[in-house]
């Protein structure tokens, strides 16, 4: 073999050992992994055992939780009320009672300012507590359920579900616990005759920041026609207590009157 044939040959050979790592490299760079897309993923409502129901963030004029529950739903308790009317109406409410000491504090209250509320009430309270829903509605308040003993409704069974919605207390409007919701409770809650009711302010009573904090959330979130989510259950209310004497005060001023939601008992 001459000189000038090897030289050719180790040099094919050594093109062909460069093209197949071109070609390897090429197909490695190919199979890099892509970043993934980048994903959210909401929290969960508290536990049932927190101090309060419906926590927030903060004081919003949109409901917290619930995002699935775009506007207001058909039947709108406070639709009728309001309709045709310039008037300004707010609607306040209570969730987590009767409480034999808190509710009747704050009953006394809204008698004070001749304003009627909302209490969305446990089945379990009502139940512990007899005469308390009377007493409520002798005073001109209306009743809407909040389940029975208070579970995230998203996150149990169906059939807990179902007995939680259905066999709570007896009314034309139910608050699901937490604000907690999805096409599923929507449908059991139609199921059962209700319509779901939300809210548009939460003032943060539930986590007890004062009174003069709870007063000023009302007071810079609340409009014309919202509804307004406070407690009377689930511990120590003295704030809201305080706080709703102080509110109804300034807002009286301001020229609104404070009604019930139109929540039927059955």
């Amino acid at each position: 073999m001459s000189r000038k044939f090897a030289a050719f040959i180790a040099t094919g050979v050594a093109l062909v050992i460069v093209a197949g790592a071109l070609v390897v490299l090429a197909l490695g760079h190919e199979r890099q992994p892509h970043p993934a897309a980048a994903t959210t993923q909401t929290s969960p409502p508290p536990p049932n055992n927190a101090p309060a129901s419906e926590p927030s963030g903060q004081a919003t004029q949109t409901p917290d939780n619930p995002p699935s529950t775009p506007g207001k739903p058909a039947g709108d308790p406070t639709a009728n009320l309001v309709k045709g009317k310039n008037k300004k109406v707010l609607f306040f409410s209570f969730d987590d009672g009767p409480d034999p000491y808190w509710t009747p504090k704050i009953l006394q209250v809204l008698a004070k300012h001749n304003a009627h509320a909302t209490f969305f009430e446990l089945g379990n309270m009502q139940a512990a507590h007899p005469g308390l829903r009377e007493q409520v509605l002798a005073a001109g308040n209306t009743i809407g359920s909040h389940s029975i003993s208070h579970p995230q409704l998203t996150a149990i069974s169906a059939a807990e579900r179902h007995r939680q919605i259905f066999d709570g207390p007896k009314s034309t409007c139910f608050r699901p616990p937490y604000g907690a919701s999805n096409p599923k409770v929507r449908a059991d809650i139609k199921a059962a005759g209700m319509v779901q009711v939300l809210w548009d302010v939460d003032p943060r009573d539930w986590a007890r920041p004062g009174t003069n904090a709870i007063v000023q959330n009302i007071m810079t979130y609340a409009h014309n026609h919202n509804i307004i989510l406070m407690h009377d259950g689930g511990g120590d209310r003295a704030q809201t207590v305080a706080a709703l004497d102080k509110a109804l005060t300034l807002l009286a001023a301001k020229g609104y009157s404070f009604l019930a939601m139109d929540c039927k008992q059955r």
